[in-house]
């Protein structure tokens, strides 16, 4: 049996000779919270509560992560149950004929615009770290926190509200892609694009179509995912010469993944011109952040376009020109790691496609390295692999064998 966030709660609690209400009292939360925790009648909790029983007991928050979260992050077989209720229950929260949650929320002192904001910062963090374990382990608490702070709000504050909530759904949207569970992402996109139609903040809606155009991108859905992209695109077009960072970034972004689609269409023409347009709101942006690229995960910039050529290149079956473009990257601080990661698989599949699988296995090993979780999850990887040990003549390396064991071919 897994652990969960109580178990591990209970052991640390017990090891630093604290109470119960001890504990409640350094940390700021209810000890009914603290027992059903520790009880296991709740295996999740808000962020913030996470934090603060962490800093209470002098670990990081993710000490307090169970190992059912860990599990579906590496894709273990019977992962799927344990791994992902808590992600269910969040998204798709039963309710009775008054209306009311069957699963109320324990925890007692109403969430703050700040601690819902907080929140998604600390989890966007760990989910760029490719921590997907803990960043699975948080999600549920994070979408609680955020449905919690819409219904305690009105006006204003429940707008601002309803555009955090729409950015932790759009976050439990991009990692539930990243696991590859399809179905339960298109769940938390749709909420996402709700919640931004609710805040009436156009660059909140942007942002949460993005993530909405690769998940149909992942379902072969290139037309529509086109459509989205490139009709959203022309709703917040800015003009260049007064475009605010944040209005480049929604446009060009979404640019790219209109591109992206229309490259997969076999559409190299159009999927150039929209590069070409993205490359110069690139050109004009800088290296001037989104104000929120922290928690939109948006890496629009001129290193992001160029990744976006390569890739395209790549998908037009010319390696070559996708070897010599990845030469040429310009480097930016906007750029995220999966990002770089993704085209790093670009390079190795070029290698095998011009026969060099030594390069190849040479860039899956240092992703091996760099990023195991997140490699692991990457159907990309399987076929790169898959192709080099079949058109390999000699026996299988170690390094070939260790790869093939860690994707799962």
């Amino acid at each position: 049996m897994r652990t969960t966030i109580g178990d591990h709660l209970r052991k640390l609690r017990t090891e630093s000779t604290l109470t119960q209400e001890r504990l409640a009292e350094r940390a700021g939360v209810s000890v009914e919270t603290i027992r059903k925790l520790e009880q296991n009648e709740r295996t999740s909790a808000r962020m913030s509560t996470l934090n603060r029983l962490a800093t209470a007991l002098g670990v990081p928050t993710t000490a307090l992560m169970g190992s059912a979260a860990q599990a579906q992050a590496m894709r273990e077989p019977d992962a799927e149950p344990l791994g992902l209720v808590d992600v269910r229950r969040a998204l798709t929260p039963v309710s009775g004929l008054d209306g009311r949650a069957v699963v109320g929320d324990p925890e007692t002192g109403p969430p703050t615009v700040a601690d819902v904001r907080r929140s998604i910062l600390t989890a966007n963090t760990i989910y760029h770290a490719n921590d997907y374990a803990a960043a699975l382990g948080l999600i549920p608490g994070l979408l609680d926190e955020a449905r919690a702070l819409v219904g305690l709000t009105d006006g204003d504050e429940q707008l601002a509200a309803h555009a955090l909530a729409s950015r932790a759904h759009q976050l439990a949207g991009r990692l539930l892609i990243q696991l590859r569970r399809l179905d339960l992402a298109h769940v938390a996109l749709a909420s996402a694009l709700d919640h931004a139609r609710r805040s009436g903040d156009q660059m909140v809606g942007a942002a949460a179509v993005a993530p909405m155009c690769w998940l149909l991108l992942r379902q072969a859905r290139f037309a529509e995912a086109e459509a989205l992209a490139v009709r959203t695109a022309d709703q917040v077009e800015p003009r260049l010469s007064t475009a605010s960072p944040a209005q480049l970034a929604a446009w060009g972004f979404l640019l790219m993944k209109g591109a992206s689609a229309a490259v997969r269409d076999a559409r190299h023409a159009d999927a150039r011109d929209m590069l070409d347009l993205a490359a110069a709101g690139a050109h004009r942006l800088g290296d001037r952040p989104s104000p929120d690229a922290d928690i939109t995960g948006n890496d629009y910039s001129a290193e992001g376009v160029h990744l976006m050529r390569v890739e395209a290149a790549v998908i037009a079956d010319r390696p070559d020109e996708a070897l010599a473009l990845a030469q040429q990257v310009p480097q930016s601080p906007q750029v995220t790691p999966s990002s770089r990661q993704r085209h790093r698989l670009d390079v190795a599949h070029s290698h095998v496609q011009t026969g060099a699988y030594a390069d190849a296995t040479g860039v899956l090993m240092d992703l091996r390295e760099r990023a195991p979780a997140w490699l692991r999850q990457q159907r990309y990887a399987r076929d790169i692999v898959q192709s080099i040990t079949e058109k390999r003549r000699r026996a299988m390396t170690t390094e070939l064998a260790e790869l093939t064991s860690l994707v799962g071919t």
